[in-house]
């Protein structure tokens, strides 16, 4: 219960750093790259509002399909998914491998195979 609880804890602050690195140091290079705006200020205005406004000004004129802001949220999804895939996968490696068969087992499996075979 304890390890569960360390867990969600530890994945809440890991969740913040890369909800971090994406929104200080990925996104705004991204957004230079496209115009020199935020990225989460993208949007497709739905309720005829001029383009060019901050998402937060276009909201209160109307709809808005804010895509900007979904694709950072997808991105610092699947930034969390791959780290987090490569610790299990780094975990899986460092345990030891399953302990080979008994006698036992070896000589059942030989009377199974043998029985198998009449």
């Amino acid at each position: 219960m304890l390890n569960l609880a360390v867990a969600v804890i530890i994945g809440g602050a890991f969740g913040l750093i890369v909800t971090s690195l994406v929104n200080d140091i990925l996104m705004p290079t991204v957004g230079l790259a496209l115009g020199g705006l935020s990225f989460t200020n993208y949007y497709l205005p739905l309720a005829g509002q001029a383009a060019g406004l901050p998402l937060e000004e276009a909201r209160k004129a109307g709809a808005v399909l804010a895509w900007g802001n979904f694709v950072q949220t997808v991105v610092n999804f699947l930034i969390i998914a791959f780290v987090i895939f490569l610790l299990v996968r780094t975990a899986n490696r460092l345990k030891p491998p399953p302990p080979g068969s008994t006698p036992e087992e070896k000589l059942l499996t030989e009377i199974r195979d043998l029985l198998a075979k009449r």
